[in-house]
């Protein structure tokens, strides 16, 4: 699983962070999130998911390794 980040959709609320801090931070410039890792560890995989559903920007988008977009 991949995933990211649309910055201009991104206005640094955080959630993302909340449900998967091993996986993204917000920023220390502009305070938008950002990705810790290029590829998500299985073990993360449930958390990233849930970051995805709550952000309210829709800002991230998880892309599974066929290409396929996560519904």
């Amino acid at each position: 699983m991949k995933v990211t980040i649309d910055p201009d959709r991104c206005v640094g609320q955080g959630m993302c962070v909340l449900y998967a801090p091993k996986v993204f931070q917000l920023g220390d410039e502009d305070g938008r999130a950002e990705l810790l890792v290029a590829q998500i560890p299985p073990e993360q995989e449930d958390a990233v998911i849930q970051a995805e559903r709550a952000c309210p920007e829709q800002a991230i988008t998880i892309i599974r390794e066929k290409g396929s977009i996560v519904p």
